[in-house]
């Protein structure tokens, strides 16, 4: 026969179920809404998902990595946006085709009708910055607009929608 549960003990559980919890969400995984459609079709707007906080203190920052970072314009404001070149790429668009270190990126993420033409300036990404786009060409405020985006400035990826539950899944 197992002991009433008391007062004392209802506290105790509950204080160590808020600090798991606190610790979860400060160091390895945050729950974030998604704002908009500019990462339409993988991300709708409202959709909620996890990032990860923890992954890019051990692992690099890869391309195609769907990454939440400060807005380099408004800190106090988060953008989610794919990577599409890294520290040292090569990077230049023209109407609309993206090439990075000479070759056309393949963008299967990018339906046609959210293709636009819009062109960018070969450029190499300096040390610590990435280059970032929606999804969602025709719509998105992206790197094209507001430039490159400093590592520190970087602070999770995106890794699973959990609402509503007919989305839920991996980001890729």
């Amino acid at each position: 026969m197992s002991a009433p549960l008391t007062v004392s003990t209802w506290t105790r559980d509950l204080v160590f179920a808020i600090a798991i919890s606190f610790l979860i969400i400060t160091f390895l995984y945050q729950p974030v809404r998604v704002e908009g459609t500019s990462m339409m079709p993988g991300l709708q707007d409202q959709e909620r998902l996890f990032i990860n906080k923890f992954e890019y203190h051990f692992e690099p920052i890869h391309r195609d990595d769907v990454v939440v970072f400060h807005f380099p314009l408004d800190p106090a404001k988060s953008y989610i946006k794919r990577v599409i070149a890294v520290p040292g790429d090569r990077l230049r668009i023209d109407d609309g085709q993206v090439y990075v270190n000479g070759k056309a990126l393949k963008e299967p993420y990018v339906p046609m009708r959210f293709r636009d033409d819009r062109s960018y300036p070969e450029t190499v990404l300096p040390r610590s910055e990435y280059f970032v786009m929606g999804d969602h060409r025709l719509i998105s405020s992206d790197s094209r607009d507001f430039g490159p985006v400093n590592r520190n400035l970087i602070y999770g990826k995106a890794t699973f929608v959990y609402w509503p539950t007919d989305d839920m899944g991996v980001v890729h």
